[in-house]
């Protein structure tokens, strides 16, 4: 089981401050948010990636679907080769609410769906070298550029964490050719993370279909107390890999800064 912090915000060289701190303290990552009128999630993940030595660094998460899945790549690779293999690419459709601001982005869930699994195949293929792309929404054509595309540390790729639903047989395919997942369940109320029960069910679908190999990372968030991991033990014991203490409200810097300095809460 690894242990990654999510920042919830704060100004760059606060959050730079605080995965220094995680580095110093026993964690395993260090998340950003991504939004859009916001701190630049990459641009602060690289800065991170000179100040700190172990942490794995990414974002929570970046909405794929809103982004030129292309300069992404770039920065993503950037990022990869700073931190000397240590980035991870989190992605889901990107949530729709206004509380978030409106960019004019594609709000159709179907539409956001095709532009995901796009950017997937774009991302991996770029990164394997691929020069071309022709998609329903995207097109690429580097065959006659003159500048290489930068090369990745990590092999065959970055680590691609995706959201999945196991009620939806699009998103658990979309999981089982990505490297890890976000387990979510969709009901009445809308998204929820899976429950530890509902996510040995995942696992298990994914076991059934192919789609859990080796390294593969199962991903869930929840808030924890120093030395107290009752919360993280049920996931741990349904196959959870990954716990990220996430603190999204009623967090202050003294409070953030004291929780990352206790470490993490471990399952013995």
């Amino acid at each position: 089981m690894r242990y990654g912090f999510v920042l919830p915000g704060g100004s760059a060289l606060e959050q730079l401050e605080l995965a220094v701190l995680a580095d110093r303290s026993g964690w395993d990552g260090v998340f950003v948010w991504e939004g859009g009128y916001a701190i630049d999630a990459w641009s602060l993940l690289s800065a991170m990636a000179v100040r700190t030595e172990h942490v794995r660094l990414g974002t929570m998460l970046t909405p794929l679907p809103w982004r030129r899945p292309w300069k992404l790549a770039g920065q993503v690779a950037t990022l990869d080769q700073l931190s000397a293999g240590r980035a991870i690419l989190a992605v889901g459709l990107g949530a729709v609410d206004t509380g978030l601001g409106s960019y004019g982005e594609v709000t159709d869930r179907r539409t956001r769906a095709q532009l995901l699994d796009e950017g997937i195949d774009l991302l991996d293929g770029l990164w394997s070298g691929a020069r071309t792309f022709d998609g329903t929404h995207h097109h690429l054509d580097l065959s006659d550029a003159v500048v290489e595309g930068p090369t990745l540390v990590q092999r065959p790729r970055v680590p691609i964490w995706v959201v999945g639903a196991k009620d939806r047989a699009a998103s658990m395919q979309r999981v089982a050719r990505c490297d890890g997942i976000l387990p979510t369940t969709i009901g009445d109320g809308g998204a929820r993370q899976s429950t530890p029960e509902e996510l040995a069910d995942v696992i298990q679908w994914l076991d059934d279909h192919g789609g859990r190999r080796p390294g593969f990372d199962v991903v869930v968030e929840g808030e924890t107390e120093p030395g107290d991991a009752s919360a993280v033990q049920p996931y741990a014991e349904a196959g959870a890999t990954w716990w990220l203490e996430t603190r999204w409200a009623e967090s202050t810097p003294a409070s953030l800064r004291a929780r990352i300095e206790a470490g993490p809460a471990r399952v013995t």
